[in-house]
């Protein structure tokens, strides 16, 4: 049974914490507010939850699932190598709307997709999310609405979208961004800015010392 619970009433919070961590230990489905827009997530080491997550958003392996981290260091199980730059962005822009695409650890077990071993991460901007994902370790995330609807930045349109195929709602009111986050490749010869978002290409160039148009070339 879906269980929505309002993180405005501290009670709520901890015991909708407490649901969200316990669903997703047990290989289900929640959706939580983050800085950008709500996130529909999973274990990113349970191969079905992250199956049940693409078939929830009707998305097919072609689109792989980002995740979520709940610190800076929990990256550095994750990564392969890190590459030249990776470290000034995250100090400059996690927590917040930046995900950065890297190479993952080849010794990791889990399958987001077709990702050829790649592994778009982020650490979010959002209490709820970090004591979430704090609880639980590094999470499959990706915005809570169908394959190809807009991102849910409330619980309501997240609901209507995934019913329930969710397990816990968390509700912590509007999105403050209320758009997705920026995503930048690390993966290639030089970063390349592969969706635009809250984080400007300026911002990120400005940290990189770079000129901007060579993000979006």
């Amino acid at each position: 049974m879906t269980e929505v619970f309002d993180c405005a009433d501290p009670d709520q919070r901890s015991r909708g914490i407490a649901a969200a961590a316990g669903a997703v230990k047990n290989g289900r489905l929640v959706v939580m507010p983050t800085d950008t827009v709500y996130g529909i997530g999973a274990d990113a080491f349970n191969s079905a939850a992250v199956a049940a997550l693409l078939s929830a958003k009707g998305r097919g392996r072609d689109m792989p699932v980002g995740v979520l981290v709940g610190s800076w260091h929990t990256i550095e199980g994750l990564v392969y190598t890190m590459p030249e730059g990776a470290r000034d962005l995250i100090r400059a822009f996690w927590p917040g709307a930046l995900s950065l695409v890297v190479r993952q650890a080849p010794s990791l077990h889990w399958d987001l997709g077709d990702a050829r071993g790649t592994v778009m991460l982020r650490m979010p901007l959002h209490p709820v999310a970090i004591e979430v994902l704090r609880e639980v370790g590094p999470m499959a995330v990706s915005s809570a609405n169908v394959s190809g609807s807009q991102p849910a930045v409330d619980p309501e349109d997240a609901r209507r979208q995934l019913g329930d195929l969710v397990d816990v709602y968390l509700d912590a009111g509007i999105a403050e961004q209320q758009a997705a986050s920026t995503i930048v490749d690390l993966t290639g010869p030089t970063p390349r800015i592969l969706r635009p978002g809250p984080v400007s290409a300026e911002r990120i160039a400005a940290v990189l010392d770079m000129d901007p148009g060579s993000l979006t070339g």
